[in-house]
């Protein structure tokens, strides 16, 4: 092994180990790779630089600003409350109602301002019918995360995994390509969630809504700022405006008339231009937590690729693997992802197992889409612990659950997803 391969084997093995520590923030970690990686010589300033300006990066900062700018102005706010108003008189079944509303909503949205939004309000709904919250919240983060799975801009993995899909010598992934396979994932996740999720996850009554008020004090006295809720009046004219930018944002990457970066990039910016968000609401809408954390992912899957790591371990695992067939291992590469997006982010999951995927098809003389689609799929699906996604932090925190009520519901939420997901893949994207 060469010194560069060391050094960024050494620095790999330390950011997986301080992401499953969990003591220093993910973007941190992700930036200190980097720069060691960068002070090194182990990369060069130029790749560096290509990471932090990289398509799913323009992509995802765009988007993050069309969504505040929809946040700011009320109307996903006045959306979920339109949806608790017309579903509250159901019962439970308004309640499940809602968590689809939300799972669609995060298939073009981010997924934290929807949970943010919505999840106090399906928790007082349900202490108001004396119906137990923890029946419905777990299940509208988890309904969330397969919704955002749902579209190309639904979630940083897909746009993450199809960046590095394109670097890689791949055509790229069209708006609504992985819907279908998508779709039926979650649906399958959100049948069994509403068929168990009472009884897994308990079905006491709650004491009603003398209870509400201590959990709004509750709320206001602890969350974290950023997930604290927020549900500014809906202000019309930029409701209007910001809905209208955002439809032709995906009208032109679905028409495929320009790249989802650049329809998203002008979108931004001519919301800015209309002043329906000022130019400092747009850079607190812009999440860098997320971007840092991605940008700095790539970086040290960079390392792997130059250093020509990457090519040996992927030459070992396909010398494994060769044999099996290109569905089992298609069947073992999701199991892989599925596991490791439990204990790292989806970013460093999707960094370090999308040019795996490419080499372990092109090596079994079968396409890669499949194999691409499973790594999207997969590092979406972190349910089986409180901590793998933002949204269950939340829903934890606001549920008073345990860390066994992630396990419990969770981990055949996620064999059931696997299972799904390898039959279906196939045969949406033949090998």
């Amino acid at each position: 092994m060469t010194l560069p391969q060391s050094i960024a084997l050494a620095v790999l093995l330390g950011v997986v180990v301080a992401l499953i520590w969990g003591k220093l923030r993910s973007d941190v970690v992700a930036l200190a790779g980097a720069a060691i990686l960068l002070a090194t010589g182990t990369i060069r300033p130029v790749e560096v630089q290509a990471a932090f300006a990289s398509p799913a990066i323009i992509a995802l900062a765009s988007l993050f600003v069309i969504a505040y700018a929809m946040e700011l102005s009320g109307l996903l706010g006045w959306l979920i409350q339109r949806a608790i108003a017309l579903c509250a008189r159901l019962g439970s079944l308004g309640l499940w109602i809602v968590i689809l509303i939300s799972g669609l909503l995060s298939g073009f949205l981010n997924n934290t301002p929807i949970v943010v939004l919505a999840a106090p309000v399906v928790r007082d709904v349900a202490l108001a019918q004396a119906l137990s919250p923890k029946r419905f919240l777990i299940p509208l983060s988890y309904v969330t995360i397969l919704g955002g799975a749902c579209t190309l801009i639904g979630t940083s993995t897909n746009l993450l995994v199809n960046d590095m899909a394109r670097s890689a010598g791949q055509p790229a992934f069209g708006m609504f390509e992985i819907t279908p396979v998508a779709a039926i994932v979650a649906i399958a996740g959100g049948l069994y969630l509403f068929a168990f999720g009472g009884r897994l996850l308990g079905t006491a009554p709650a004491s009603g809504t003398a209870e509400i008020g201590s959990h709004r004090a509750r709320d206001a006295a602890g969350d974290d700022p950023d997930l604290v809720p927020t549900n500014p009046p809906l202000r019309a004219i930029p409701a209007v405006a910001s809905l209208l930018v955002f439809l032709g944002v995906v009208t032109v990457a679905a028409l495929g008339w320009a790249p989802i970066a650049a329809s998203a990039f002008s979108g931004a910016v001519l919301l800015v231009l209309l002043r329906v968000i000022t130019a400092e609401e747009a850079y607190r809408g812009l999440r860098p937590e997320i971007l840092l954390l991605i940008a700095g992912m790539v970086v040290v899957g960079l390392s792997l690729e130059v250093t020509g790591l990457a090519a040996s371990a992927t030459n070992a695992l396909i010398s494994a693997v060769k044999a099996l067939g290109p569905l089992t291992a298609l069947a073992l590469l999701y199991g892989a992802t599925l596991f490791l997006t439990e204990i790292l982010s989806n970013a460093a999951v999707a960094v370090l197992l999308t040019p795996v995927a490419v080499a372990l098809a092109e090596s079994l003389g079968v396409s890669p889409r499949p194999f691409l689609v499973a790594i999207m799929m997969a590092a979406s699906a972190a349910f089986a612990t409180p901590f793998g996604y933002q949204t269950n932090v939340l829903v934890y925190q606001m549920g008073r659950y345990t860390y066994l009520d992630f396990v419990k519901i969770g981990v055949p939420l996620n064999l059931l997803t696997w299972a799904v997901g390898v039959v279906i893949i196939p045969r949406f994207f033949p090998f």
